[in-house]
């Protein structure tokens, strides 16, 4: 059996990830650890999730590369089992939505912008 485990998410500071995705989206933390020179080892999911983000601190030219790791595309896909819930929470905490739901014949979908200029779908499928 096979499955993924871990996205590596390139952020400006640990503790900006983890702020956004644990305060701000609820998220868990599921690992903080030093590895020395500077490094940590930081997991967060969303709760219940199988695959986590490695949240990775971009170095030197690595900084280019922040919110552009899908090349200007949304190319990360939160599901949800209720959109107008999670809609309503996350405009609440003030996540930015470049634009309003709309209803596919695949599901409710509205494009967000996390802290990181990343592209997402939040989506509930039919």
């Amino acid at each position: 059996m096979q499955h993924l485990a871990l996205i590596a998410l390139l952020v400006p500071d640990y503790d900006a990830g983890i702020a956004f995705f644990c305060d701000t989206m609820g998220w868990d933390l599921l690992e903080d650890s030093d590895h020395g020179n500077g490094k940590r080892w930081v997991r967060v999911a969303p709760k219940g999730a199988q695959t986590a983000f490695l949240l990775a601190r971009a170095v030197g030219d690595q900084a280019a590369a922040i919110g552009n790791q899908g090349g200007g595309r949304v190319w990360l896909f939160l599901q949800t089992d209720d959109f107008a819930r999670d809609h309503a929470a996350m405009t609440a905490k003030g996540v930015t939505f470049e634009e309003a739901p709309r209803h596919e014949p695949y599901g409710t979908v509205a494009v967000f912008r996390d802290p990181f200029e990343n592209r997402w779908d939040l989506i509930q499928f039919t």
